[in-house]
């Protein structure tokens, strides 16, 4: 049962967004070595088994659960530790690189385990005391020795090369980042095997990119679809919710956002009590719905009939979803369920995530506005996102709140995931900057995009490539940690540069 998405509330009425209680990846961890040294090196196997150790101390600092096999040494310790492995519903391994190991010892796993498998190499010295050198010292940090070996068997078994860490065991911050990245590639590849979509209405009539086959998201990336009603919001949770519970939303909203006058745009106005009233309302339902449910995130598109309830609920969760987004429940306008996949798995990185397509360039500046009206991930804002009234949802029905700011400025990634004639699934990944510079006063995101080399030839690049006009924008650069996923879900990418 799945932790109910709620906020905490402090004495001062100054409210955090709570994140959603997840299940930890579970990593498994064996350390390899070579039985003959043991009889001839006293001491040495015990010092190695400080070393692994050590490693999985560092695993506990990312909330993972770890389970740890010891030590293989010899053929026969190796194929009994497949079954193990595969009884133990792992999502990834780390393989602890701790001496010269011959391949015997990693054969049969490679061979017969489809979980993504990472070599760690983590030498204790940074370098051998050659005054002092010893065979045993050495033995003590051969933990790069067996690489190429264990690559070059996995070739010869059919089976990609796995990825490496090498580094050193102590005082290594590059090769913290990488066990980190790691745990967080974990924890996106824990959350797609049992995620739960939801998928209210259908993608808007003329949109082709949008249409998703929801089996074939179960064949690719293991969550399952459940198919929803717009009805169940508005009809079945809506009439739950007390007025005193609207007034405590209201008040929970308020202390999220900014409520300016308008500026230029004709189409808003500064934030109505009204629409306010009704987006904590739809909020308020929402939340009971999505928890009733059980489910993980949402992708929701429907029209109503015009001036009917059901309209007006469904076209005003533009708020309450930017706040489960922002809480680890991504949530995507338009029914596009690939986007909101993309958005899940930004989300599971820790980068955010937020519905994005590409506005207007500016060829003065070279930055072009990446955006969207609808739900939106505030928890990566640039600064308190503001709420403005709107007379009309452009290209959509209805009226009401809308959500407006920009993404933090720095590094940023997108993540647009298309399908293909064939029907298979393709990430396309580019990194960008957002940079400083006034966006759009017209209620919705929008964020000045640079891209290298500049915004004409990377557009080019972009579309070539095939994409949805929908992407997940997140902070930092992290193409490499999503085409890493991409890989490990048997899934193309490219990174568009």
């Amino acid at each position: 049962m799945k932790k109910p998405i709620k906020d905490v509330k402090s004495g001062s009425d100054t409210y955090q967004l709570e994140r959603r209680m997840e299940s930890k990846p579970r990593i498994g961890v064996f350390g390899v070595g070579y039985f003959k040294y043991w009889s001839q090196f006293d001491g040495l196997l015990e010092d190695l088994l400080k070393k692994q150790g050590i490693f999985l101390e560092k695993l506990k600092k990312h909330q993972v659960e770890i389970v740890d096999f010891g030590l293989v040494d010899d053929a026969q310790s190796a194929y009994a530790l497949v079954p193990k492995l595969k009884a133990a519903h792992l999502d990834l391994i780390f393989c602890d690189m701790l001496t010269y190991a011959t391949s015997s010892t990693f054969g049969a796993v490679i061979k017969n385990i489809d979980i993504p498998i990472v070599l760690v190499a983590l030498q204790p010295d940074k370098a051998m005391d050659y005054t002092r050198a010893s065979t045993y010292m050495q033995l003590y940090n051969d933990d790069i020795c067996s690489l190429p070996e264990f690559a070059g068997v996995a070739v010869r078994l059919g089976k990609q090369v796995p990825e490496v860490i090498i580094g050193t065991l102590y005082d290594d911050p590059g090769a913290e980042v990488l066990i980190g990245e790691y745990c967080r590639i974990a924890k996106v590849l824990h959350g797609l095997k049992t995620a739960r979509i939801g998928h209210i209405g259908h993608p808007i009539e003329a949109m082709l990119d949008m249409h998703t086959d929801a089996t074939m998201l179960t064949a690719h990336f293991g969550v399952h679809v459940v198919q929803c009603e717009a009805n169940q919001i508005v009809h079945q949770y809506l009439h739950q919710v007390s007025e005193a519970e609207v007034a405590r939303e209201e008040k929970r909203i308020l202390s999220f956002f900014d409520t300016p006058d308008p500026v230029s745009d004709p189409i808003s106005e500064k934030l109505k009590p009204a629409d306010l009233s009704v987006a904590a309302k739809a909020s308020l339902a929402l939340k009971k719905f999505v928890n009733s449910e059980e489910l993980d995130a949402l992708a929701y598109y429907y029209n109503g009939e015009d001036n009917s309830p059901t309209q007006l609920v469904m076209s005003n969760l533009i708020v309450g979803n930017s706040l489960l987004t922002s809480s680890g429940f991504p949530m995507c306008g338009e029914s596009d369920l690939k986007t909101c996949l993309a958005m899940f798995i930004m989300d599971r990185l820790g980068i955010g995530g937020s519905f994005a397509e590409f506005h207007p360039v500016d060829f003065k500046e070279n930055f072009i506005l990446v955006g969207h009206d609808g739900p939106h991930n505030i928890s990566i804002a640039q600064g308190k996102p503001v709420l403005r009234s709107l007379k009309k949802y452009h290209g959509k029905p209805g009226f009401g709140a809308g959500v407006e700011f920009k993404i933090k400025e720095g590094p940023i990634t997108m993540l647009s995931i298309s399908s293909t004639f064939e029907g298979k699934f393709k990430f396309v990944i580019a990194e960008g900057e957002s940079v400083e510079g006034p966006i759009p006063p017209t209620g919705n995101t929008n964020t000045r995009g640079f891209f290298k080399p500049d915004v004409r030839t990377f557009l080019t690049k972009w579309i070539k490539e095939g994409p949805t006009h929908h992407f997940a924008l997140g902070i930092g650069h992290h193409a490499g940690s999503i085409r890493k996923v991409a890989h490990y879900l048997q899934i193309e990418s490219v990174i568009v540069s």
